[in-house]
């Protein structure tokens, strides 16, 4: 079987010949560019994909949002001071700044500046959101859909649910968590304000020409526990998941971070994949524990190796007996998709990739 057809049996509840073997290798990818070893616009055109068939990598990542969004009534400026760029949105009722920096060493960027530093910017933020729109921008969906072939399936991206909006992107966790307890029910009435503007991307998510659509949440149960789970995102979730089921399609959620805290929440959403997951040494629970877990739900549990493992800080012999003891889990039953957990990253090796593919195809065959 190809690579689509892997992860498609196992989608549909069937079994494949082996265990399907998927990769996001968008980080990776990103450095290579940075440094001159893959050319610019390598991503986005079909030798990305091709380099995933050399590797032996079915391909899934990176999707992307397939709409703009277009925001009115603000007057809004953008610059760069060195490794920082700033964004000022000024609207009638106040200006909010945020500041990303990027950092060469590591070919990343992360927030140090929120737009929403306290509860006082709630007011702000609503403004925003009620003179926000979105319109479909399905252009690259279709770009992918003619490049992957057999090699995987195209994955188009929801907004993250109002509270993993802020609280990963806008606002960050002390001022979300702030606002929740000292203002409840205006924090509450902007993340229906938000909905409203998000029902409208995922709307035309879904009637994309993804195959596959993710909510994006990159949760962690260290920063959302179960109560604000059942208070913010369950029903956010719950909602699209089912709307992507009546549709035909299948929802992912990717969850890479700590597990323990949220992972039996996760599995009762209805999620056709749970995607990430990273499992003991690096993540906090063994894959044996989240077998447990998958029993009791109808979730695919995707993930299995983490990112570090394919770099040179772990060692050949580790990295072989980690993957097969994977495998050996995974090769129970049609409940798994072999991933990394969460992205190759910038020092990962050539090598250790391709040796994946070797490893499902001497291990990964069912056992029944």
């Amino acid at each position: 079987m190809t690579p689509r057809e892997r992860v498609l049996t196992i989608l549909k509840g069937e079994q494949p010949d082996q265990v399907p073997w998927c990769g996001d290798l968008d980080y990776w990818a990103n450095s290579l560019i940075k440094r001159g070893l893959k050319p610019p616009g390598f991503i986005t055109s079909s030798d990305y994909i091709s380099w995933h068939r050399d590797l032996g990598v079915g391909f899934y990542l990176q999707g992307y949002f397939p709409y703009k969004q277009i925001t009115s009534n603000c007057e809004i400026n953008e610059w760069d001071e060195g490794y920082k760029h700033f964004k000022e949105i000024i609207t009638p009722v106040g200006t909010v700044r945020e500041c990303w920096e990027y950092i060469p060493t590591s070919f990343s960027e992360g927030p140090i500046e929120h737009f929403m530093k306290s509860e006082a910017d709630i007011p702000v933020m609503k403004y925003i959101y009620e003179n926000t729109r979105f319109e479909p921008d399905y252009e690259f969906a279709n770009k992918r859909l003619k490049q992957v072939e057999d090699q995987g399936v195209v994955l188009c991206y929801l907004p993250k649910s109002p509270f993993m909006h802020l609280l990963a992107l806008e606002a960050g966790v002390v001022a979300v968590t702030t606002a929740a307890l000292t203002m409840p029910d205006e924090f509450q009435d902007l993340l229906d304000t938000m909905k409203k503007a998000f029902d409208m991307a995922a709307q035309i998510a879904l009637d994309s020409p993804a195959e596959v659509l993710m909510i994006p949440e990159n949760l962690s149960s260290e920063m959302v526990g179960p109560d604000l789970f059942k208070l913010y995102m369950f029903d956010y979730q719950r909602e699209w998941t089912a709307k992507i089921r009546e549709a035909g399609k299948y929802s992912f959620i990717h969850i890479d971070g700590t597990l323990a805290g949220l992972i039996r929440e996760e599995a009762s959403v209805g999620f056709s994949v749970l995607e990430a997951l990273t499992p003991h040494p690096v993540g906090d629970l063994k894959w044996e524990e989240l077998e447990a877990i998958a029993a009791g739900s109808e979730s695919i549990f995707w993930g299995g190796i983490p990112g570090v493992y394919f770099t040179a800080s772990v060692g050949d012999e580790e990295f072989d007996r980690h993957v097969r003891h994977i495998l050996s889990i995974m090769t129970k039953e049609p409940r798994y998709v072999l991933g990394v957990a969460d992205q190759v990253p910038p020092d990962g090796l050539e090598s250790r990739v391709k040796r994946v593919s070797e490893l499902v195809n001497q291990y990964g065959k069912y056992k029944t």
